[in-house]
């Protein structure tokens, strides 16, 4: 089968191998993969940022979704011909996160996606709500759950809400759709006038471009009465992270979820004096997942916002692609 490695860190050293197909366990079963998208993450492991002692080599992305060919003896959750997404750690079923856990995540401890099959235990496997295509399904096992875990486990979203949510990324777009069809208020920032109009058509209340106010902190405390917000969906990490503190409420929350901003100076003395709850998003368990497809399924309507679609051969472009930051919601690449 053809799949593809991190051999050496690089883009550009991305290689596309020949490896065998993988041998089904008694408790696995085979999956044919179809689509598979890209994170942030993805971006980073591959280029070497995320873990410089990775070992290689390593199947990369986390996030993929095919159909099942064949499953092992002992499999009675799936069936040939079901369609599949693997969850994002293939050890958390439900519960809280723990290290052993976190230590089964796809395109980083564990083989990702980005092959022709891959072989997974049936407690490891979700299944793709019927609405959907492969390559939407690809999209929502980390973003999607992530956005999910944030807002609804975390967040405690209620319909009374104001949430704020940072970029146009995969993370911030599905928290937007569901944060908007849960009813609350939402506040998005980008630095592009485009964009904000594209997520003003997906249920944006408020738009604040980052560029021309620089003091977003301010911006939202103006739109909501100097209160502040519930939820910060925070993205950006230590470079955003002050700003975000800033602009939640007393008694608010913070889910820490990315790094896209690189360095900065965090004075944590607002968490004390406002009371803020700050909650690392590590994606989510395959209960977070079910619940999460549960919910897609009652509002049908909501559909995964694909920017650009790759093919096989196209994984180094989609991944510059990415590293760009031009996307507006999810990249995919179609097997």
């Amino acid at each position: 089968m053809k799949t593809y490695e991190i051999q050496a860190f690089g883009i550009e050293n991305l290689a596309l191998v020949e490896r065998p197909e993988p041998a089904v366990g008694d408790r696995e079963a085979l999956v044919k993969f179809h689509a598979a998208s890209l994170n942030y993450r993805d971006l980073m492991m591959v280029k070497g940022s995320y873990n410089p002692r990775l070992k290689m080599p390593l199947v990369p992305f986390s996030d993929g979704a095919g159909e099942v060919v064949a499953v092992g003896a002992g499999v009675t959750k799936w069936k040939p011909g079901d369609r599949v997404m693997p969850a994002f750690m293939q050890g958390w079923i439900d519960g809280g996160i723990a290290a052993e856990k976190a230590r089964t995540a796809l395109g980083g401890d564990r083989d990702g996606v980005l092959r022709e099959f891959g072989a997974f235990d049936e407690d490891g496997l979700v299944r793709i709500p019927d609405h959907f295509s492969y390559e939407e399904a690809a999209t929502l096992p980390c973003a999607a759950v992530t956005a999910y875990h944030a807002l609804f486990e975390s967040g405690r979203l209620r319909p009374e809400d104001t949430i704020l949510l940072q970029g146009t990324g995969g993370v911030s777009i599905f928290a937007l759709q569901l944060a908007s069809v849960y009813g609350a208020r939402t506040i998005i920032t980008s630095s592009s006038d485009e964009k904000l109009r594209r997520a003003k058509e997906l249920g944006a209340d408020e738009l604040i471009n980052y560029r021309e106010r620089e003091d977003w902190d301010r911006a939202v405390l103006e739109l909501t009465g100097k209160r502040g917000v519930d939820t910060v969906v925070e993205v950006g990490g230590a470079g955003t992270l002050q700003k975000s503190v800033n602009a939640v409420r007393m008694g608010g929350h913070v889910a820490v979820i990315g790094v896209l901003s690189g360095k900065g100076e965090f004075n944590p003395t607002a968490i004390l004096m406002k009371s803020v709850r700050l909650q690392g998003i590590f994606v989510g368990s395959r209960q977070m997942f079910e619940q999460m497809n549960l919910l897609l399924c009652q509002h049908s309507h909501l559909k995964p916002i694909i920017d650009k679609t790759f093919g096989f051969g196209e994984v180094r472009d989609a991944l510059m692609y990415l590293e760009s930051g031009k996307h507006f919601g999810k990249i995919v690449v179609k097997f």
